[in-house]
């Protein structure tokens, strides 16, 4: 199988054309591709979780400097699923921490966060220390080493994921039809950064990570949701296992860049918001023919070449 599987059908399904407007216009394209029921129920009533005393810096620095316990298990289910879910790997208060930062930065980026925007932002770790201290920690760049069986991984590019009240789906997919990287050992942490219940629209993974060839013939569509529609109706006929949990505060899920995921609408009166982080085996090239769902990834992988090994100073090893 090579290195980004979905590159020999970027001609046949339309990718084959480079991104041109910036992430947030990427992503309201983006949740286009969903197939939305068109839910008119009221939403869930929930507050904006109440702000918790924070850890000092030298508290937070020794966190997040120490390594979480991965066992073999983990590591297996990872592996054979695609994606595990990790209790305890931030406490309360640093995830408040990091919640109250995230809301402060969108808020001085001037962020136009309306009912039913999918907000995001991305690389804020070049902005922020108190930020870059979460994305390129230990902590969380052990934890991905570790399930790829990698000696040390690299930062691709952080992202915050606001689902804002009443936003809809985020269509299925796999990260390897995003990622301009040549490779598969390839993982994204993602953190809520609230308690996220099933309204909320937390992150759903199908069980397998060998699932994308059984929709590998699906053709994309950059138009509709049709994509969208056949993934779904092909694993619900393939009676697909599906973990659609809620999330618990300080729980983070790892996913597989080949993992098939998706995630529901926020039937909520708050903010679903989330850091997601994409790190990736050090040694990884840049695929040969970045296609139009890889975004803006020139900013992320600045002076890289197609074709050559990734090492530029915005992907520093965090291992």
């Amino acid at each position: 199988m090579s290195g980004n599987v979905s590159q020999t059908h970027a001609a046949r399904d339309g990718l084959d054309t480079a991104w041109t407007g910036d992430n947030n216009e990427w992503w309201d394209w983006y949740l286009t591709l969903a197939d939305n029921g068109g839910d008119d129920s009221p939403l869930l009533e929930l507050d904006e979780p109440p702000a918790l005393p924070e850890p000092t810096a030298d508290e937070l620095e020794a966190l997040l400097a120490e390594a979480y316990p991965v066992t073999p298990e983990q590591v297996a289910a990872f592996a054979r699923d695609g994606f595990v879910k990790l209790q305890g790997v931030l406490p309360p208060a640093a995830v408040s921490r990091l919640r109250r930062l995230l809301t402060e930065h969108l808020a001085a980026g001037g962020r136009d966060r309306p009912a039913g925007r999918f907000t995001s932002d991305e690389l804020m770790w070049t902005q922020s220390a108190d930020i870059a201290a979460f994305v390129l920690s230990r902590r969380l760049g052990r934890i991905v080493a570790d399930l790829l069986g990698a000696a040390d991984v690299r930062v691709y590019h952080d992202n915050v994921l606001a689902k804002e009240p009443a936003c809809g789906r985020t269509p299925w997919h796999f990260d390897d039809h995003h990622f301009p990287i040549d490779s598969q050992q390839v993982a994204t942490v993602w953190m809520p950064l609230q308690q996220t219940p099933r309204q909320m629209g937390p992150l759903s993974f199908a069980r397998g990570v060998d699932l994308h060839q059984l929709v590998d013939d699906v053709p994309f569509s950059t138009k509709d949701a049709s994509y969208d529609r056949a993934v779904s109706g092909a694993f619900a006929d393939a009676q697909v296992s599906v973990e659609d949990g809620p999330f618990e505060l300080g729980e983070i899920s790892v996913h597989s860049s080949l993992c098939f995921h998706t995630a529901g609408p926020n039937r909520t009166t708050a903010p679903r918001m989330v850091l997601a982080t994409t790190y990736f085996a050090d040694g990884a090239k840049v695929v040969p023919s970045p296609t139009l769902v890889s975004g803006e990834w020139q900013q992320f992988l600045p002076g890289a070449q197609p074709g050559e090994v990734i090492d530029t100073p915005m992907n520093p090893i965090v291992s």
